[in-house]
């Protein structure tokens, strides 16, 4: 009967221990951590690495702080944001400034053009003008593709069409 007890308290006591021993795993496999609002987080998997050191509540027995991934080290090391590349910077400057002057180039050169367009045309028109007040005779192309002559009520037509394209085109 001795060793019935002996027997039955050793396997008890062994039961005993393994269901310590178990719950005490358990209990170790814990995070607890606070959230950006305030509220305690409970859970087997530990906290997002956004979570702070100091805001990590409770951790398994030997478990270290979950690593964070390079880019978010980088970015939460920098106080101001993430780091940026010298480099990289300089030549998107560059090329922007580069961009900003040929388009300013492109610019000047349509400008130059339309004003050497409109210089031709009122020197065309001064020119055409200074003929029809000089009293010669002049002919033009009919609709039907015929030369005729200006009479005076056509001159006088066209000096004040000329005369319009000169004021239009020269100031």
């Amino acid at each position: 009967m001795k060793t019935i007890v002996s027997s039955f308290g050793r396997l008890g006591l062994l039961a005993l221990v393994v269901a310590l021993g178990h719950s005490s795993a358990l209990a170790q496999s814990i995070w607890k951590w606070r959230d950006k609002d305030g509220h305690v987080q409970v859970s087997d998997r530990p906290p997002p690495v956004e979570i702070p050191e100091k805001d990590i509540l409770q951790r398994p027995h030997g478990a270290r702080a979950p690593m964070p991934s390079p880019a978010a080290s980088d970015a939460a090391s920098m106080p101001d944001g993430p780091r940026v590349d010298p480099t990289l910077e300089a030549k998107k400057t560059k090329m922007q400034t580069d961009q900003a002057a040929a388009e300013k180039a492109k610019k000047d050169a349509e400008t130059a053009k339309r004003n050497q367009a409109k210089l031709e045309t009122c020197q065309r028109a001064r020119n055409q003008l200074a003929a029809l007040e000089s009293g010669q005779r002049m002919g033009r192309m009919n609709e039907k593709g015929e030369r005729e002559i200006l009479d005076d009520a056509g001159r006088a037509a066209e000096i004040a069409r000329s005369r319009s394209i000169a004021d239009s085109a020269c100031n």
